[in-house]
């Protein structure tokens, strides 16, 4: 089994920064895509950003040249450096990863998601 944690989410005022991280562990044998979605009250999940194993990283409208991901193979982590956050960023933030494992088989995993609240 493979487990996603997330951490560093909160409360903060607009205009402010957060830095969202997530480290995997369990049984890996290699990553493939990591990225991070969020969900707000009433909405669908929608795709933040995506990196794949070689740094490429792929983002969301919302959130093109506000927000920031990057990742460490070594350590299966990938961060998410968001800046001059707006209220509308406001929702949970969850972490997913492709994950091979010993069957060669790859298999999609979520973490339990961490709440981003941009209010004054």
């Amino acid at each position: 089994q493979v487990q996603l944690v997330e951490s560093g989410g909160g409360l903060v005022q607009p205009g402010g920064s957060l830095r969202l991280s997530c480290v995997a562990s369990g049984i890996i044998d290699s990553i493939n895509t990591m990225a991070w979605f969020r969900q707000a009250p009433g909405k669908q999940r929608e795709l933040v950003a995506v990196i794949n194993r070689g740094g490429l990283t792929k983002y969301g409208d919302s959130v093109k040249g506000r927000f920031t991901s990057s990742r460490d193979n070594a350590k299966n982590t990938v961060a998410l450096q968001m800046n001059s956050l707006k209220p509308e960023d406001t929702a949970v933030y969850y972490c997913n990863a492709v994950v091979v494992g010993p069957d060669s088989l790859s298999r999609a995993y979520w973490g339990q998601g961490t709440q981003v609240t941009v209010s004054s």
